[in-house]
């Protein structure tokens, strides 16, 4: 066994490779939109990009826990994906749109690497090291578009994803490093963990029919357990909400802001809050049914969703189109952070130790999936109808919030 790798060299990649992942979905957003001149061509892109990695996730992390050298596999994911991410820009609007949404596919297939892949390689599992993870990721969610915005406001959205691509490919030697025991322990523990929980036909190696049948094992758990089962379903209703969201951005922006890349600050301004609202939420948690937050968490964002969608013209409205849509902003993202902290309390709360990354790892895939087929809808009803598509995803949240407390 490696000698393991500092915790700073792990949060150091962590954070840039998450930042860069952050960055993509906007950047790749505003890029299509900028080239196609569509809306709806821009969120099938996004959602192409993005429903690939509910296959991908699973799938990564099963190999992870089984192969010896996990670091390389991961800086491969990383690799494969910057790649990807280039080949998607190169080919917008130089070969025919769905040869690029088939690249944009592929380039999701290894996206997980950029999240849960790089939490199976902490060196330590120490709650201080798993605090600081978390703030990896907030601290991505919140830098990613502002970034995206920035970049495509001094230069252009191309050059944007080119800068996502940049700090993805940055976070590769970090990921080579981590070739030791991990978060997980020596490969041949991972193996045997992985096979005292895997469901009949599991043992049978790694083909086709092992990696079915312990991705599988989550799915199976959390269906079994109806308040698991209730606060999943009211995570991905919300999630594709949050996707039919995401593809009216650019739109939002357009309209309230002055300029397409100017939307991607509403992405930053709801990261900051959430960010802001899990700190309050932090030091009431014990206290407080994490059901009820993320009830709770879903109002919230059902009521910044349509606040937006009041919002009108920028010129007509003479400013007060921007301060609705950052007062959305801020509301959506003071739902949207204790929501998750929620969800994460409810999962850690009826999930056995030995079962949570593969209970994790469906919730996750489930999210996304979710999130790619909201942006998908999002983008074809805001073409039309910007008010119609944000309304539509107010009324999601409001049926998440029902069905999170297992009355839907």
């Amino acid at each position: 066994m490696k000698e393991r790798y500092p915790l700073s060299w792990y949060l150091t990649g962590a954070l840039t490779a998450r930042t860069g992942d952050e960055m993509a979905g906007p950047a790749l957003l505003l890029a299509a939109y900028a080239v196609t001149g569509s809306a709806a061509r821009a969120s099938v892109l996004l959602a192409a990009a993005t429903v690939a990695a509910a296959v991908g996730g699973p799938v990564l992390g099963v190999l992870l826990d089984r192969t010896e050298r996990p670091g390389r596999l991961l800086a491969a994911a990383l690799a494969l994906h910057a790649l990807g991410l280039t080949a998607v820009l190169l080919t917008l609007d130089r070969l025919p749109f769905p040869v690029t949404l088939l690249l944009a596919v592929l380039t999701g297939l290894p996206g997980p690497a950029l999240s849960a892949g790089w939490t199976t390689r902490m060196p330590t599992m120490t709650p201080r090291a798993a605090a600081l993870d978390a703030m990896t990721f907030d601290a991505a969610s919140l830098t990613g578009p502002f970034l995206a915005a920035v970049v495509a406001r001094l230069s252009n959205a191309q050059a944007a994803v080119a800068t996502a691509v940049t700090l993805i490919c940055a976070a590769v030697p970090a990921a080579l490093r981590s070739t030791g025991s991990g978060a997980g322990g020596s490969a041949e523990a991972r193996v045997g963990r992985a096979a005292s929980v895997a469901p009949p036909g599991a043992e049978r190696g790694p083909g086709e029919g092992f990696l079915r049948a312990r991705v599988l094992v989550g799915a199976r758990y959390v269906l079994a357990r109806p308040a698991l089962a209730a606060v999943t379903l009211g995570s991905v209703v919300s999630a594709v909400g949050q996707g039919a969201l995401t593809a009216c951005v650019p739109l939002l922006g357009e309209r309230a802001l002055g300029g397409a890349a100017d939307g991607a600050l509403l992405s930053a301004l709801a990261a900051g809050s959430a960010l802001a609202a899990n700190a309050v939420h932090a030091r009431r948690a014990p206290d407080v049914d994490p059901v009820r937050v993320m009830r709770a968490g879903a109002l919230l964002q059902a009521a910044g969703v349509a606040l937006a969608a009041a919002a009108g013209p920028a010129a007509a409205w003479d400013g007060v189109a921007a301060a609705l849509v950052v007062a959305a902003a801020l509301t959506i993202g003071a739902g949207e952070g204790p929501q998750l902290a929620g969800l994460l309390a409810v999962r850690h709360r009826e999930t056995p130790e030995r079962l949570r990354g593969q209970v994790f790892t469906t919730g996750a895939s489930a999210k996304i999936t979710g999130f790619a087929l909201g942006a998908a809808a999002g983008g074809a009803i805001g073409a039309r109808s910007l008010t119609g598509a944000l309304l539509v995803a107010a009324a999601l949240h409001l049926v998440a919030a029902r069905v999170t407390t297992g009355r839907g």
